[in-house]
């Protein structure tokens, strides 16, 4: 079954064409990143023209490159919530139309559940008897970790998620965002503090900035406001005191702090459901810190860790495709009247 995956709920216009859920026909993506770069931070008011401008022609090139004509895609699926609410609909609409014109069943695809499901993509099941690569299958954790999103998932089946642990404020994504920001990085300012924390190697031990450890009501949910602000204060008063700040021991100290955060946090809620299983996923997942930590402490507990490869951790339409094939098969589909929300539950 070929289904075509469109994702717009943020600055990536990506279209993607996905057989049987796991195999990779085609994933071609138009960032806007260079754009919003000058503005330090995504417009939303542009990322929805740039949309309208784009999804033709990556379309195009998506079926182009799978070898597909439309008549051969079996479903469309689309991202229709969380997201920018203009952007969202410049690709539900646009997989309205499509689908309506060409006579095709319409799924709706949650974000978050897309992002899941591009572990799927690379650690397939069972298929047609014969085991491909990896097996990753429900029941599972999930860690999430975007620049919107930061939550722990149990995936009790495919389509059906129930959430432990979320961020009570600040993405962690978003926070890695303003401190690179504080600390004179570009946007997007994840990968500069990446990079920089990595000429630092930090541990537990070896972290020159002792940085707060917000408390949560919840023992699973996760706060990084209070973190970032604890940072850029750091930042005020050396600046104050006229002292030269170590921008990469900083960064590695912040970088060390939310990794420690989001991973004790996810393999304690591992322990606690007794799932022996975690992966992770989302635009975070990109981070060699979170990377490598979560890997050496699964190990630790006896946990299968599974991280898709950095071309899958951010918005694509390949993860659309991939969890719009389990969402046809549980008969999830929609009709014209459906709607695009700018938040919304998983």
């Amino acid at each position: 079954m070929k289904i075509l995956g469109i994702e717009t709920s943020c600055d990536e216009t990506a279209c993607a064409v996905v057989e049987d859920g796991h195999r990779i026909l085609s994933n071609c993506i138009a960032s806007q990143i260079e754009e919003h770069k000058l503005y330090g931070g995504v417009v939303p008011e542009i990322a929805s023209r740039r949309h309208s401008e784009n999804i033709t022609g990556v379309c195009e090139e998506a079926l182009e490159q799978s070898g597909c004509r439309l008549d051969d895609i079996d479903a469309i699926a689309v991202t229709y919530a969380p997201g920018l609410i203009g952007a969202l609909l410049v690709g539900l609409n646009f997989a309205k139309g499509l689908a309506l014109a060409a006579d095709k069943p319409l799924i709706p695809v949650h974000h978050i559940k897309a992002h899941a499901a591009a572990n799927y993509l690379i650690y397939p099941e069972e298929m047609h008897g014969i085991q491909v690569g990896g097996s990753l299958t429900p029941p599972y954790l999930c860690l999430a970790v975007s620049g919107g999103h930061s939550q722990i998932m149990e995936v009790k089946s495919y389509t059906d998620f129930s959430v432990i642990g979320r961020t009570v404020d600040d993405a962690a994504g978003e926070a890695f965002d303003k401190v690179a920001r504080a600390l004179g990085f570009p946007y997007p300012g994840g990968m500069y503090i990446d990079k920089a924390a990595k000429s630092r190697n930090a541990s537990s031990d070896t972290v020159q900035y002792k940085l707060p450890y917000p408390k949560t009501a919840g023992n699973f949910d996760f706060s990084f406001s209070g973190l970032k602000t604890a940072v850029i204060n750091i930042i005020h008063n050396i600046e104050q005191r006229g002292e030269k700040l170590d921008k990469n021991a900083l960064a590695a100290s912040f970088q060390y702090t939310v990794c420690d955060i989001l991973c004790t946090k996810a393999l304690n809620a591992l322990k606690l459901t007794g799932h022996k299983t975690i992966a992770l996923t989302g635009g975070v997942a990109a981070n060699s810190g979170l990377r490598e930590m979560l890997k050496e402490r699964g190990a630790e507990t006896g946990a299968d860790v599974f991280i898709p490869p950095l071309s899958l951790c951010g918005d694509n339409g390949a993860m659309v495709a991939g969890q719009g094939y389990y969402e046809f098969l549980a008969g999830n589909t929609a009709d014209s009247s459906l709607n695009a929300y700018a938040s919304l539950d998983i």
